[in-house]
């Protein structure tokens, strides 16, 4: 009885793996934007270039062992051979052949899918910053004067501008119906361009662990018409919140399961504020201001010394 338990449970591996798998959201596979569809095909590009190896490989596993097998007596049996020009040519060209596409197709597509790549449209597009913080996310529209945590809402078929930053340790602001992702570093900002291709409603998450709140750390991005996104911007003009100093060092602070928060203004320059909060992290490295202050202090200090030597030439 012992020794047959192990074949059924390996036979029944398959159907567990359908039943786990039933869970899953194939939403990479399911893009709601071109980016997102771009990076799918390109995915799947690949996964087929590299199959056209795999999977001749395995077949022939299988083939060759059944065809040499021990009790197979008419099996060729050539214990001193030892080349064959045809196998070489094969077991070498076909795989050069295959990276030389893959490296093709691969190089021409994240090239064109450079995240600070700005996408190519007539529609203007709406610019959002966004500040990974401990453990939520701040989303501040620059051009609405606006602001809200854990929630974003745009226009579908116009260009999304995200410039992103942390106000803590290093995260990674993901959409994944969306495509694409980048990586929030304090005191410096990056850039990611997306497109939604029709109205829908999408989950946002942090895709790089920053702490105890990391798994809740999760957004919704709705994607919506020009009109509902304009009344929508109107209701978030009406909140009573507002970003100002005292708010935001409240909402800084460290805290699980954020909800929703709408503020209808925030504090003036707030995103460039946290950016160069951390610049004089490296050491010998002045803040912008600093760098300001030299500049205006170099300038007034050469006409100082311009008029000294006019005033002695005098």
């Amino acid at each position: 009885m012992s020794k047959n338990r192990y074949p059924r449970l390996l036979g029944l591996l398959p159907l567990l793996s359908m039943l786990m798998l039933g869970g899953c959201k194939w939403t990479l596979l399911d893009p709601k934007g071109q980016v997102g569809l771009d990076e799918r095909n390109l995915i799947i590009t690949a996964t087929i270039l590299m199959l056209l190896v795999v999977v001749p490989v395995i077949i022939m596993t299988f083939a060759f062992a059944w065809k040499y097998r021990a009790s197979n007596k008419d099996a060729t049996y050539a214990p001193k051979w030892s080349h064959s020009t045809k196998i070489e040519v094969a077991v070498w060209a076909v795989p050069i052949m295959i990276i030389i596409a893959l490296g093709y197709v691969t190089y021409k597509s994240t090239h064109a899918l450079d995240p600070y790549r700005p996408l190519e449209s007539d529609v203007k597009p709406v610019t959002i910053e966004v500040v990974a913080m401990d453990w939520k996310w701040l989303f501040i529209y620059p051009d609405q004067g606006i602001a809200t945590v854990n929630k974003i809402v745009f226009p579908a078929h116009t260009p999304v501008n995200f410039r992103v930053t942390s106000d803590t340790v290093m995260n990674s602001f993901f959409i994944p119906g969306l495509g694409g992702q980048i990586y929030a570093m304090a005191g410096m900002t990056t850039k990611l361009h997306l497109i939604a291709n029709q109205n829908t409603e999408l989950e946002g998450i942090s895709a790089n662990y920053s702490g105890a709140g990391f798994t809740g750390m999760k957004f919704k991005a709705i994607a919506t018409s020009q009109e509902e996104f304009d009344a929508w911007v109107n209701e978030v003009k009406k909140a009573p919140k507002q970003l100002d100093t005292a708010e935001y060092a409240a909402l800084s602070k460290p805290s699980q399961n954020n909800p929703v928060e709408l503020y209808s203004s925030y504090a003036p320059n707030l995103f460039q504020t946290i950016v160069d909060k951390y610049e004089g992290m490296t050491p010998g490295k002045p803040l912008k201001h600093e760098k300001k202050e030299k500049e205006v202090a170099t300038s007034q200090g050469m006409d100082m010394s311009s008029h000294s030597a006019a005033g002695a030439e005098e």
